[in-house]
């Protein structure tokens, strides 16, 4: 297991394998948040602490961010949407040692094609 907390560590993340890639997305909301999003099965994760939820533009994903200290922690489907199986957790919040093994991959979510900008 890695894991990984919000800066006051009253949300704690655990994942059961490292992230070999992490995505940097330019949209508007994560650009704001400078998330490297790490992206995994709800099953290979598991989180602790209370996080408060925001829900913004095609309302298909929830932002969760730890209730105290404000980090964002991780991103979740909500049923309805295409992907139920994936969540992207803030990769920031692993230990710097295991975020160094990734590759950063750039998302360009701030245009209509979704493309990546580093092929």
């Amino acid at each position: 297991m890695f894991e990984g907390s919000c800066h006051c560590g009253a949300v704690k993340i655990a994942v059961t394998e490292a992230p070999t890639q992490v995505t940097s997305c330019n949209c508007s909301i994560c650009r704001r948040l400078g998330t490297l999003w790490a992206y995994y099965a709800p099953a290979q994760v598991t989180i602790t602490g209370a996080t408060a939820t925001y829900r913004w533009g095609d309302k298909t994903i929830d932002f969760h961010r730890c209730a105290t200290c404000g980090c964002t922690t991780h991103w979740s489907p909500l049923p309805d949407r295409s992907e139920p199986d994936r969540m992207g957790i803030n990769g920031r919040l692993l230990a710097p040692e295991v975020l160094a093994g990734a590759r950063v991959r750039r998302l360009d979510g701030a245009s209509d094609n979704w493309q990546w900008l580093d092929d």
